[in-house]
C-alpha cells in the first residue's frame, strides 16, 4: 500500500518553491531530485543484486515492495520538480516560435514520448517498470523483444524523455531544456553503470528483462 506521508511533505515544500519564486532554487532542487532518484535507485539495486539486501530478510514479493514504496516516490518528485522547473521559468529559451508553432513542436514532442514510454511500460508491467528482475532468481525472467522494445532496446530513456524537452519547448523554458538534458544524461549514466550489467550477465547484449 502506498504511503501518503512522504507527499505530505512535498507539498509544502513545492508550495514554499512557488511562494519563493526563485528560479535558481527551483533548478537546484531538480537537480537534487535527479540525484536522489538515481542515487537511491541505482544503490538499491546494485545492494540487491549483490547481497539480497531487499529479499534476504524479506523474501521477494515483500522486499520488492518495500523497494517499490521508496523508489515511486522519488521517481514521482523527480518529475514533478522538472515539470516545475518550466512552468516557474517561462519565456526564457528566446526560440521566438509562434504560439502555435510552440504547440505544434512542443505538444509533439510531448505525445511522441508519452506514447513511446507508456507502450514501454506496458510490455514491461508494472512490477517491470520497477526493476523487477533485480529481486526474482535469473531463471525466473524472461527477455522478450515485445511492443517498443522489437524497435527501440532502450525505449524508456530514450524516447521516453522527449516529453521533458518538449514541454520546455512549450514553455520556451531554457532552464527547463537544460534540467531534461541534465536528467537524461543522468539516467543513461544510471542504465550504464547498474543495468547494464545485470541484463549483459543475464541475458547479454544489455538487453531490458520482461519479468513475469
Amino acid at each position: 500500500m502506498m504511503s501518503i506521508a512522504p507527499y505530505l511533505v512535498l507539498v509544502p515544500l513545492y508550495a514554499l518553491l512557488i511562494w519563493l519564486d526563485a528560479p535558481a532554487a527551483v533548478i537546484a532542487f531538480a537537480v537534487v531530485s535527479r540525484f536522489a532518484y538515481v542515487g537511491y535507485v541505482g544503490w538499491a539495486l546494485r545492494a540487491e543484486d549483490a547481497k539480497g539486501h531487499f529479499t534476504r530478510p524479506h523474501g521477494v514479493e515483500r522486499g520488492f515492495a518495500r523497494f517499490r514504496r521508496t523508489a515511486s516516490v522519488v521517481m514521482n518528485n523527480d518529475a514533478l520538480s522538472l515539470v516545475l522547473v518550466c512552468v516557474m521559468t517561462p519565456g526564457t529559451l528566446g526560440l521566438g516560435l509562434s504560439r502555435v508553432a510552440a504547440l505544434l513542436i512542443g505538444g509533439g514532442l510531448i505525445l511522441a514520448g508519452v506514447v513511446t514510454k507508456l507502450w514501454a511500460a506496458r510490455t514491461l508491467g508494472v512490477k517491470g517498470y520497477y526493476w523487477y528482475d533485480f529481486f526474482i532468481h535469473p531463471e525466473e525472467a524472461e527477455y522478450k523483444a515485445e511492443g517498443a522494445y522489437r524497435f527501440l532496446s532502450n525505449p524508456m530513456y530514450t524516447v521516453g524523455y522527449l516529453p521533458c524537452y518538449g514541454l520546455a519547448v512549450l514553455l520556451d523554458s531554457w532552464p527547463g531544456l537544460l534540467v531534461s538534458l541534465f536528467a537524461q544524461l543522468a539516467i543513461l549514466a544510471f542504465y550504464l553503470v547498474v543495468e547494464r550489467p545485470h541484463y549483459e550477465r543475464i541475458y547479454g547484449n544489455g538487453r531490458t528483462a520482461i519479468s513475469a
